[in-house]
């Protein structure tokens, strides 16, 4: 698989390490410009032991299968990511998605859902169908539903409650404000925040991370993307956790290792025992 992080500039430097061990919730190993055993040590190396890698495509999500399978540090994430899925979803493909999903170091189908920032209206019929595919795949699997929502929060929630909503369901890089985390810990959902929670311009993210509940809290970096500051715009890696994890922890006016404690906590619930 042929890495391409589409960042600028040199990687970050590594944050001081944090004093518990948490996991990186969502990234791309595939997408990143740093081989993935030299990725999974520099995260070890400040205290990020896990990782979930997740997939966008059919081709990409095989290859996280396969990493995961190869690295006991790592899990994976396969799906048709709504940005693929606008253009239209073969059967095949649904079959072979759900085929990954049964392998035991996949565990969890994503990412899925709905995009309507970078997609037209007249696809997002398209989307909506391949989400209900994913959500009927995460339930018939029993693995957790990892959510990309950007733009598209109503509606995601109606099909969330239409098709009947599988055990776990995570929403990745959470994209709402306050009262959509307020609907999201109703139903239980938990929420996943990434870089872009310590950007200047997130105060309705942060928000949002004060809301929801110690038990529906997760940490990812989407990496490459979504790099925190003071790095914005640099190439991320899962390394970079702890300047996430210790923003939250400002936020949410708690120390880092409580919050990294429930955090890993959290993960293993949702993803299983390492």
């Amino acid at each position: 698989m042929a890495r391409n992080s589409d960042r600028t500039g040199a990687a970050p430097p590594p944050p001081d390490p944090l004093p518990v061990a948490v996991v990186d919730s969502h990234c791309h190993l595939d997408l990143m410009d740093t081989a993935v055993d030299a990725a999974i040590a520099a995260a070890v190396a400040v205290g990020v032991t896990r990782a979930v890698t997740v997939g966008v495509d059919l081709a990409t999500s095989r290859w996280q299968a396969d990493v995961a399978g190869a690295h006991p540090e790592l899990y994976a994430a396969v799906a048709i990511h709504p940005n693929e899925a606008a253009h239209g979803v073969s059967e095949e493909t649904f079959a072979a998605i759900a085929e990954l999903a049964r392998r035991d170091k996949v565990r969890a189908i994503g990412e899925t859902g709905l995009d309507y920032f970078r997609t037209p209206p007249q696809a997002h019929a398209a989307q909506q169908e391949s989400f209900r595919r994913h959500i009927a795949i995460a339930k018939e699997t029993g693995r957790a539903l990892m959510i990309h929502d950007r733009e598209a929060h109503e509606d995601t929630l109606r099909i969330l409650a239409e098709e009947g909503a599988p055990d776990t369901v995570v929403f990745h890089a959470f994209s709402g404000d306050a009262e959509m985390a307020k609907v999201c810990a109703d139903a239980g959902y938990v929420m996943s925040f990434a870089g872009n929670v310590t950007f200047k311009n997130a105060a309705n993210l942060r928000e949002a991370a004060t809301v929801a509940p110690a038990e529906l809290l997760l940490v990812e970096t989407d990496a490459p993307f979504l790099t925190p500051v003071p790095w914005r715009g640099r190439p991320g890696g899962p390394y970079l956790i702890p300047l996430t994890l210790r923003v939250l922890a400002e936020t949410r006016g708690v120390g880092v290792a409580e919050l990294g404690a429930s955090i890993a906590a959290n993960a293993e619930r949702v993803f299983g025992p390492w």
